[in-house]
Order: C-alpha cells, then sequence, then structure tokens
C-alpha cells in the first residue's frame, strides 16, 4: 500500500474532505490556504485563496458546484468549486469552527467559537435567499451557552444537524425551529470530529476521552465504542466493509520524537461489529488530525500534524480480508 503524498500546506492539516463522487479531495489546515486534488493521483487542481487566517472546515455540496470553509479570520466563504472564484462572504463575531451544506445545497450551517467575549453560535443561511448573506441575516441562529460546539454535520434529509460539544454532549438541532430534539452525553472529553456513513444511518464520533463511538443519526443510541489509548482526533467509517478507520495521536505539545518510532501515529483500523482492531497503517510524523474515506471505499485518506495528506490505495488483500471471530 504505497501512499500519494500531497503537499499543499505549511501548516498542520486540520480538515480533508470527499466530494461525493470522490473524485475531488479538498484539504484546510492552519495556514490560509484551501487546497482542491484529484484524488485519482494527487495531482493538485487549484486553490480557494481569501481568507487570511487558519482555515478549521471545509465543505463541499452535492454535485459538487460549490465550496464553504470556516476560518480563524473571523470568516465563513462561499466559493464556485470549478473557477475558485468567491461568491460570498459571511463575517462572524469568532472563528467558525464547523461548517456544512445540507443535503439539497440550498442551506448552509456553521458555528462559531466561544472566544473573545462572544458565546458559540449555529447559523443557517438559505443560498436562495440573498438578501440574507447580503445582510449578514441568517434565518435561524441558535446559541450554545454551556459548551462550544467542537465539530457539527447536518442529518439525513436536512431536517437537523448533529453537534458534539467540548464537554462531550451531542445535541440534536432542528434546522427549522432550532430547539434541541435529541441530547445524549456518552463521551467524557471533547468531541473532536463527527462524520457519517454513506446512507446517513449512522454517524461515528472521535473523542479527547481515547474512544470513538458509534451512534444512530435519527434516536442517537450509543450502538459500538473502538477504544485506544490516545485521543481519538477524527474516525471514519467505510461505505462498503464494516470497517472503521481511526486518526489521534498525543496533543501536539506532548509529542516527542519516540512516538514515531513506538508507533503513536498510525491509522488504526476496527471492525465495526466485534470492535476489534485489526490493522494499523503507518505513514505520518506527528498525530493524524483527519481521516477520510473515499466513497468508493476502495481508498482512505489521512492529513496530519506535519501538514501531509497521504492518500492510501487499498491492496488486494484488503479486499479478501475475512474477519475470523
Amino acid at each position: 500500500m504505497k501512499p500519494i503524498l500531497l503537499q499543499g500546506h505549511e501548516r498542520s492539516i486540520t480538515q480533508i474532505k470527499y466530494n461525493r463522487e470522490g473524485d475531488l479531495l479538498f484539504t484546510v489546515a492552519k495556514d490560509p490556504i484551501v487546497n482542491v486534488w484529484y484524488s485519482v493521483n494527487g495531482e493538485r487542481l487549484g486553490t480557494y485563496s481569501g481568507h487570511t487566517g487558519a482555515v478549521w472546515c471545509v465543505d463541499a455540496d452535492w454535485d459538487t458546484r460549490h465550496v464553504l470553509t470556516g476560518s480563524a479570520d473571523n470568516s465563513c466563504r462561499l466559493w464556485d468549486c470549478e473557477t475558485g472564484k468567491q461568491l460570498a462572504l459571511v463575517k462572524t463575531n469568532s472563528a467558525v469552527r464547523t461548517c456544512g451544506f445540507d443535503f439539497g445545497g440550498n442551506i448552509i450551517m456553521f458555528s462559531t467559537d466561544k472566544q473573545m467575549g462572544y458565546q458559540c453560535f449555529v447559523s443557517f443561511f438559505d443560498l436562495r435567499d440573498s438578501s440574507q448573506i447580503e445582510d449578514n441575516e441568517p434565518y435561524m441562529k441558535i446559541p450554545c451557552s454551556d459548551s462550544k460546539i467542537t465539530s457539527a454535520v447536518w442529518g439525513p434529509l436536512g431536517e437537523y444537524i448533529i453537534a458534539g460539544h467540548e464537554n462531550g454532549e451531542l445535541n440534536q438541532f432542528s434546522a427549522k425551529s432550532g430547539e434541541v430534539l435529541m441530547n445524549v452525553k456518552e463521551h467524557t472529553k471533547q468531541i473532536n470530529d463527527i462524520q457519517t456513513s454513506r446512507d446517513m444511518t449512522m454517524f461515528i464520533t472521535a473523542s479527547k476521552d481515547n474512544t470513538a463511538k458509534l451512534f444512530d443519526c435519527t434516536t442517537l443510541d450509543h450502538l459500538k465504542t473502538f477504544r485506544t489509548e490516545r485521543p481519538v482526533n477524527s474516525a471514519a467509517l467505510s461505505p462498503i466493509f464494516d470497517h472503521v478507520v481511526l486518526g489521534g495521536g498525543q496533543e501536539a505539545m506532548d509529542v516527542t520524537t519516540t512516538s514515531t518510532r513506538i508507533g503513536k501515529f498510525e491509522a488504526r483500523f476496527f471492525h465495526l461489529g466485534v470492535e476489534e482492531e485489526f490493522g494499523r497503517v503507518k505513514g505520518h510524523f506527528g498525530p493524524i488530525n483527519s481521516v477520510a474515506f473515499h466513497p468508493d471505499g476502495k481508498s482512505y485518506s489521512s492529513g496530519g500534524e506535519d501538514g501531509y495528506v497521504r492518500i492510501h490505495y487499498f491492496d488486494p488483500q484488503y479486499f479478501e480480508f475475512e474477519f475470523e471471530v
């Protein structure tokens, strides 16, 4: 399994994301650059230039027409995917931590950090109504006074969003009324990442409490737990197998030179049914901050604290592998 190495960032990677077809891979980092790559060969297609601070999140809509990014420069920006032109700019009072398009690509949501005296908000904009962007007036803004949102995704059919908080809580917020539909607390520490399954029925969370957990999207029932001995920064579900990939490592400030040697920065593969680890992939010289499966399940990518993105195409043995219980 020889990886394709993507070198397009000067600082550590914050998020990587495939579009729905999987032909493009979007990467953002703690530098102001937003990159898009061909996933098949790792060639860089282009950049989206305009941010002036670290970019925390990226998303592409259903038919890959638009790209959404949120940054520490207190803005959320909408781009034309093909031309790289900036289509809209929404200014915020604090850093934008998470962002996403709903299923139809018409409604965007983003959450802002609790900092500099401002509390954490989730804002919803309807892109069909251009006055909302121009006047910076979202059709709905939900305050989160208790614990700030550290990751969020849209639920199925765009009816609600699922948000993970700094204190380990999960909430479902209605995209219509803004009320909390469900609330569970299975994690003891911050939720770093949430990713849904291909059919949007389940999602997986990655947490600082050294676990990743599988939940039902609608009921928030806790289904499975994957335990490691260090913080999990990101987790993704395979679209074709019952496999989970976890990426993590210690906090960047605790990293020592011996860590790479003893394999603290490997991507770890778990079997969904029996919650057992069955494989590891080495490569990064630092914690893995973001992992993503290709929509066809034949490859996965990881982005690390070392500023590199690696695309891994699975060997034929992976597809023949039978997990023995």
